[in-house]
């Protein structure tokens, strides 16, 4: 390797696990760079989790290779877990309830001299807003304070990588987007290397650098947020991030017939082919009085900056959704609707 290529932080190699006869983990293959923060997203049971674990060396791979920072560490050889330079928030924090806030985040620097441990303490303490709490038991504390306590004792012993699990799922809304925020800021400042599980999308979006999509062990998609949201390459990684109203419809010259009338897409296509079109819902604009198609209003979800109207077009079986942010009136019973082309996605069976 060229010494000045600075290698990446971590570099699985086609790594596989199996519990049985299910992969858990099949056939991975991901490098992650230095100060990168990457979002790994997917429903429960993908494999995100246990890929995590692997990375920790609390879980064994059963083919491949594991490299951070250049160094191999799963595969022929096998460093362990404390060796790592891994720090590890955990979904339920796990925090000792026998030791106040300073003890819980001293824990991990044992082999630290005494005065250089309690000056990173104070200036982590200090950092995430907890420096009031350094006397103060687990149990007393709210879940955003835990959280914040969990973290610093990952951070303590500067690990090369800070690997976090479903770590902000446990609080309530309002709190869990101060925290998160929050705390990426403070990853982003000190230019640590993340590794997020989470199952939300829109966690994983606004988090990440990058997102990766986990589906029965593999990747579906790795790219940026943009990426996985604007261009996802199948329908199973659209539908994770948006929901869409799908119609079927066929190719003719430019633009789709469907059973709603024709809808502009420029696609390479052979004339006649058929598709399926997914279609946002923040892409149907709405009007009392101008648009393409009739819809009847069947239900009104009120959302605070948007609505969300429930369709009756005829031709279709199920309602079709739209989010508005237009004031209708309340006594409208009938709107015109147009589809924007931008916010259509196509897909070939």
């Amino acid at each position: 390797m060229d010494a000045r290529v600075t290698p990446a932080a971590v570099r699985l190699e086609n790594i596989s696990r199996r519990f049985g006869a299910a992969a858990a983990v099949d056939n991975v293959l991901l490098e992650i760079a230095r100060g990168e923060i990457v979002s790994l997203v997917g429903r429960s049971g993908c494999g995100k989790s246990t890929l995590l674990r692997i990375i920790a060396g609390v879980e064994s791979i059963d083919a491949g290779r594991v490299c951070l920072g250049g160094t191999e560490v799963d595969g022929r050889h096998f460093v362990e877990p404390e060796l790592r330079g891994v720090g590890f928030v955990f979904q339920d924090y796990a925090l000792f309830p026998h030791l106040c806030v300073r003890d819980n985040i001293l824990f991990g620097l044992k082999s630290s001299q005494r005065a250089a441990a309690i000056g990173r303490v104070e200036d982590l303490t200090r950092r995430l807003g907890i420096a009031h709490l350094a006397d103060r038991f687990p149990h007393t504390l709210s879940g955003g304070e835990q959280q914040r306590v969990a973290l610093a004792r990952a951070l303590a012993p500067k690990p090369g990588i800070v690997l976090m699990d479903e770590p902000f799922s446990n609080l309530d809304q309002g709190l869990r987007e101060r925290v998160r925020a929050e705390t990426v800021a403070l990853l982003r400042s000190l230019n640590a290397t993340v590794i997020m599980v989470t199952h939300d999308p829109q966690e994983a979006l606004s988090t990440g650098d990058r997102v990766v999509l986990m589906r029965d062990g593999a990747i579906v998609q790795c790219g940026s947020p943009y990426d996985l949201y604007d261009r996802p390459v199948n329908a199973y990684a659209a539908e994770f991030f948006s929901t869409f109203n799908k119609l079927v419809g066929i190719c003719r010259d430019g633009r789709i017939d469907t059973v709603i009338g024709g809808i502009a897409q420029g696609i390479e296509a052979e004339p006649g082919a058929k598709v399926t079109l997914y279609i946002r819902p923040q892409a149907v604009s709405v009007s009392p009085d101008h648009g393409d198609r009739l819809a009847r209003i069947e239900r009104r979800i009120f959302l605070g900056d948007t609505e969300q109207l429930l369709l009756h077009i005829d031709g279709l079986e199920t309602p079709f959704i739209a989010s508005t942010r237009e004031r209708l009136p309340r006594t409208a019973e009938f709107v015109k609707i147009t589809i924007r082309p931008e916010g259509v996605l196509v897909f070939q069976p």
